[in-house]
């Protein structure tokens, strides 16, 4: 296994759902200190490498989100079985049946959402989706008092279960939290090809919290940094597989890095788009684009955090995101770092007062 591969199994395998990311800021610390001139952090759990490449230049932010999404205990039946609040988008067809770790003060149990067999199923309910709400999680606890004393109580965290692998001679990459644990790693991954390099700038690479239910750490690091120039490191939607070619954008796993030209949190800036489209056309890397109604990224924290700070959202096509298992191409990752890399190189004050305009 490559390094990089390594790289993105460790992250995606280390458990941290919105709220309880610190086992995951612990993972990105180990990765971003050799690299960093200093480590900061805010008072929420996001974290931040920063590399000097000219003290007076401008401030540049490249953050992922340490989240993924999972769900918080809220409660214990009688007969002890768990009713579940999710922390971030979950499509309920995604949920039953899955396996989910429950983590507790006495430890870890693994728990199945549970769901009825077809056999009993009336004609009508074959045809709904089970709300929620209405799902419950089996730990095997024998009644109520039972699941007390393994440790579980109300604000315990859940998170799914799903191991790593790789697709197609490790052409793909396969897992939970590839949302947003891709955009974490190309941070460090962008940082590492940029240690010998020169680069007119102050770069801030890391990742935020809670991205999943607000964009919450996305504020908070952006106060802390005061960024110039901010790159939203995230996951987008591919639509390459059956029943998306309806698709207004069509964009491929392995087809080259994504960019948002539009999403619910943000508009991007104009003159940063043209400057990574020039880039990717210089140094022949295909760049996919994408425009989604819905949803959004930190970027739309960062692009209205100060005075206002051009940013853009930046990243792959991923397929089955919010899922227990996504799909993404380590070319498209690979390239992704190596087009921001080139980026973040040009970003010297003559430049970012230009894209001030």
């Amino acid at each position: 296994m490559d390094e990089m591969t390594q790289m993105m199994k460790e992250l995606t395998e280390t458990d941290g759902v919105s709220g309880f990311e610190r086992s995951v800021r612990d993972k990105m610390a180990g990765y971003l200190e050799p690299l960093s001139d200093e480590i900061l952090k805010d008072r929420l759990g996001s974290i931040v490498g920063k590399k000097t490449g000219n003290e007076g230049g401008p401030k540049v932010l490249i953050a992922g989100h340490l989240d993924e999404i999972g769900f918080l205990v809220t409660g214990i039946t009688s007969k002890g079985f768990l009713k579940f609040q999710q922390l971030g988008g979950w499509w309920p067809h995604s949920v039953m049946s899955q396996r989910v770790k429950v983590k507790t003060r006495k430890g870890d149990y693994i728990g199945i959402v549970g769901s009825k067999p077809p056999h009993i199923l009336e004609a009508a309910e074959r045809e709904k989706v089970v709300p929620l709400k209405n799902m419950y999680i089996d730990i095997g606890a024998r009644d109520a008092e039972d699941a007390k004393v393994m440790g579980v109580r109300p604000g315990d965290w859940i998170v799914p279960v799903s191991e790593f692998t790789t697709m197609r001679d490790d052409e793909l990459w396969v897992g939970k939290a590839l949302d947003n644990r891709a955009g974490c790693a190309l941070a460090v991954e962008v940082m590492k090809r940029l240690q010998e390099q020169q680069h007119p700038n102050v770069l801030y690479a890391g990742a935020t919290v809670q991205e999943e239910v607000g964009l919450r750490g996305a504020t908070t690091i952006a106060n802390l940094v005061e960024p110039d120039i901010a790159f939203a490191l995230d996951v987008g939607v591919a639509s390459d597989m059956p029943g998306q070619e309806s698709q207004p954008s069509q964009t491929s796993v392995g087809e080259g890095p994504l960019m948002l030209l539009f999403d619910a949190s943000m508009i991007p800036h104009n003159g940063l788009r043209d400057l990574v489209m020039d880039t990717a056309e210089e140094l022949n890397i295909p760049l996919q684009v994408d425009a989604i109604p819905g949803g959004g990224t930190d970027g739309g924290k960062f692009h209205i955090s100060g005075k206002g700070c051009p940013t853009l959202s930046f990243g792959f096509p991923t397929r089955y995101i919010h899922t227990h298992n996504a799909i993404m191409a380590k070319k498209d990752f690979d390239q992704a770092a190596t087009l921001l890399a080139a980026v973040i190189q040009k970003l010297d004050w003559d430049l970012v007062n230009e894209l001030f305009g």
